[in-house]
């Protein structure tokens, strides 16, 4: 294992990984309030917009986010859309994300009691208050373990950005081996990054999943 070359690139992963993770984390907030405007559609069986809700989900879901970007990047531009890099690799991460959040806020929300709907309804809360106070918490307490798994999902989904010349962390490990075959170090230096992206990501979800779940039963209805 060569250290040198190790300590050398060390800092060329370093901002490759600051462009993952800015990149991922705008995706990430892209997907959740969109995942959030399909589920209530989908909930609330709007006329038409369910269908196309429903649609852009299976769509979404069923078609790889390398394909996606494919379409973005080499697609768009034969109509005359041209989007860079970046807003490829924004778009379609919302695109794939938005599809999965959708279905994991639906069953959060169409998990939450009707006893307690009722049971709010019956002290004169308000349809926004039960929203906020009732419905909300406790959908969101049962869907936050699908929440993080579907952000981890989306932060490794990242490694395929180099396929539209994104310079991430992917980019970086194979422009490295190509010029200086150093596979082994090269790629100990992709892993290692990711795992400092995603193991904090799956603590903090993992203590926010404990600390909801021993809440949730007491401070429902206060």
């Amino acid at each position: 294992m060569n250290g040198a070359f190790i300590r050398e690139m060390l800092p060329h992963y370093v901002e490759a990984a600051k462009l993952t993770v800015s990149i991922g984390m705008i995706g990430v907030v892209g997907s959740l309030l969109v995942g959030l405007i399909l589920a209530f559609i989908r909930i609330e069986k709007i006329p038409v917009l369910n269908g196309i809700a429903g649609a852009y989900i299976e769509l979404s879901r069923n078609t790889p986010l390398l394909i996606q970007l494919f379409f973005l990047y080499f697609g768009l531009p034969k109509i005359g859309i041209v989007l860079s890099s970046e807003a490829c690799a924004i778009v379609g991460l919302i695109f794939l994300g938005s599809s999965y959040m959708a279905e994991t806020f639906r069953s959060g929300l169409e998990a939450v009691d009707d006893r307690q709907i009722e049971a709010a309804k019956s002290i004169g809360l308000t349809s926004s208050q039960r929203m906020r106070y009732v419905v909300l918490p406790q959908a969101i307490a049962v869907a936050v373990p699908s929440i993080g798994a579907n952000i981890i999902f989306l932060l490794k989904e990242t490694s395929v950005f180099s396929a539209v010349a994104l310079a991430d962390l992917m980019y970086v490990a194979k422009d490295l081996i190509g010029i200086y075959y150093e596979t082994d170090e090269a790629l100990l230096l992709l892993v290692l990054s990711y795992l400092v992206i995603l193991v904090p990501v799956a603590i903090i979800f993992s203590l926010l999943e404990r600390r909801l779940r021993h809440g949730i039963g007491s401070g429902a209805l206060n």
